[in-house]
C-alpha cells in the first residue's frame, strides 16, 4: 500500500474514532427501533449514529474451545458527522485490543466484508466510503450481522447482531444529520 493511501486511511480512521468514544459517553438517545438505537450529539460538531449491541457472543481459543474472557463494550455503529465529512461510516467496537495487523470479518447473509483494525484501540472500520455504502445496503437486506475478530491475546471472538430495526434507525440518524 503506498504512503498516500495509508495516510488517507489513517486520517479517515482518526475521524471515525471519535464516534465510538462519543457514543459510549452519550445519554442523548433520540430514537429506538427494535434492536437498534439512535443518538444525536451537537458538541463539538453535530454527530448522529445508529448503534446496537450483540444478541450473541462467542469467545474461543485458537483450537475453537469456548473461553471465558472479559471485554468492554461491544457495539456496531453507523455514524453521520457532516461537519467532519462522515456520511454513513460503519464501525465496530470489539471490546478488546485487536491483534496487530488483523482484520475483522463481517458476514451478512453469506456476504463477507473486511474491516481494518488499529491495534492501539478496540475499533474496526470499513476501508472506504464505498465499502461503507455496500455494508449498509447489505445490512438493510439482512437479518443478522456477524463479526469475527482476533484479540492480541489470541482469542477469537464472534459477535452476532440482530438487524431488526436497522433500516429505520440508520435512516433516522442520516435524516437527523442532514443527509
Amino acid at each position: 500500500m503506498n504512503f498516500f493511501v495509508r495516510q488517507t486511511l489513517f486520517a479517515t480512521a482518526l475521524v471515525g474514532m471519535a464516534a465510538p468514544v462519543v457514543a459510549q459517553q452519550s445519554t442523548n438517545q433520540v430514537g429506538s427501533n427494535t434492536d437498534w438505537y439512535v443518538y444525536e450529539e451537537s458538541n463539538p460538531t453535530k454527530t448522529c449514529w445508529a448503534v446496537s449491541i450483540p444478541k450473541e457472543t462467542l469467545n474461543t481459543d485458537s483450537a475453537g474451545r469456548p473461553k471465558s474472557v472479559t471485554r468492554s463494550d461491544i457495539l456496531l455503529f453507523v455514524t453521520y458527522a457532516p461537519g467532519n465529512g462522515v456520511n454513513g461510516q460503519v464501525s465496530f467496537l470489539g471490546g478488546y485490543p485487536f491483534e496487530p495487523g488483523s482484520e475483522v470479518t463481517l458476514d451478512i447473509g453469506g456476504t463477507g466484508f473486511a474491516l481494518f483494525t488499529n491495534s492501539d484501540d478496540e475499533t474496526a472500520w470499513a476501508v472506504t466510503p464505498e465499502d461503507d455504502a455496500k455494508i449498509i445496503a447489505a445490512m438493510k437486506r439482512g437479518a443478522t450481522a456477524t463479526l469475527t475478530g482476533h484479540s492480541s491475546r489470541g482469542t477469537v471472538t464472534k459477535d452476532t447482531f440482530s438487524l431488526l430495526g436497522f433500516t429505520a434507525s440508520v435512516e433516522e440518524a442520516a435524516k437527523r444529520c442532514g443527509k
